[in-house]
């Protein structure tokens, strides 16, 4: 099972929870959240518990949606995007790796669009900013 690794409702991760779990990938979690920040400004971070199958996740929303969820993991953490069919297709035309393109081209249709969650490494740091940019656009 696809669990946060912060499992406890009672229990909001703190940064110091955060940066032990990640270990090394923190520094990744924090350059998302900063680029976001940059990217627009008024952008809200916050916590939120999903209830027992899910755990704790972290989201970044502009005034009325989630730009991007982090999902931590024990020593990693994925990226959650949903994409509305314009976002969509703008992707599909776009330099981002074929694996996210194949891997979104197959994902569940929704009200809301597609979504997808992205083991973020270094290697698609670009890739996770180029989703951000174009869920902004969106």
């Amino acid at each position: 099972m696809d669990k946060s690794i912060f499992e406890e409702k009672s229990i909001e991760p703190t940064a110091e929870m955060l940066n032990n779990a990640l270990k090394g990938n923190a520094v990744l979690w924090e350059k998302i959240c900063d680029f976001v920040v940059m990217q627009y400004p008024a952008a809200t971070k916050e916590w939120n518990y999903s209830g027992v199958k899910y755990g704790w996740s972290f989201r970044i929303k502009d005034k009325k949606r989630a730009i991007i969820y982090l999902l931590p993991r024990d020593g990693f953490f994925k990226a959650a995007f949903v994409f509305g069919q314009k976002a969509y297709a703008h992707i599909q035309g776009s330099e981002i790796s074929e694996d996210i393109r194949r891997e979104l081209s197959e994902a569940r249709v929704y009200a809301e669009g597609r979504g997808i969650r992205i083991d973020v490494s270094e290697a698609n740091m670009d890739d996770v900013m180029s989703l951000v940019k174009i869920k902004l656009m969106f």
